[in-house]
């Protein structure tokens, strides 16, 4: 049987002793979700941050309203911004953030439905990452997810993460 990506990353930050924290616009929860399907992950997930409307993004994770009105929430910027937040609100080492356009609607020049930021901010450094998917809404939300998993394992692994 496949071991899950949350359950390897469960593996490699319960070894390294590293706490990790969430913050997600568009999956609504489902990194969190995919995350705590993982007997024992209380030891190394601390909790994350669903921050779907501006207002909360602004409030919760301290994203700058003029980040969000220049650059957008699906944006390197936005992401990045909302993983800072979220690991120093939680006191995590690592945190990962997801914002998107899953769909149907809300499309904009530039930036098609499936677009897709994922953030991950630690000590070492900030990577921000674009992804583009082609499902409908609970695809394009399910797609993040993974996308969102797999980054962190890629990380965690010392995979390089390309901007």
């Amino acid at each position: 049987m496949k071991t899950s990506l949350a359950a390897q990353i469960g593996e490699l930050l319960q070894a390294r002793g590293l706490k990790l924290a969430l913050a997600e616009s568009c999956t609504g929860g489902l990194v969190g979700n995919l995350i705590t399907d993982v007997p024992g992950s209380s030891t190394y997930f601390l909790g994350g941050v669903i921050s779907y409307a501006y207002e909360a993004k602004v409030d919760l994770l301290g994203v700058q309203w003029e980040t969000l009105n220049s650059k957008g929430a699906v944006s390197r910027e936005t992401v990045i911004e909302m993983a800072r937040g979220a690991r120093k609100a939680l006191n995590a080492d690592i945190a990962v953030s997801v914002s998107g356009i899953a769909g149907p609607g809300g499309s904009m020049p530039g930036k098609p439905v499936g677009t897709t930021w994922i953030g991950l901010v630690t000590n070492e450094g900030e990577w921000g990452r674009v992804f583009q998917f082609s499902g409908d809404r609970v695809q394009n939300k399910s797609q993040a997810a993974e996308a969102a998993l797999q980054m962190l394992l890629d990380h965690l692994h010392e995979r390089v993460i390309a901007e």
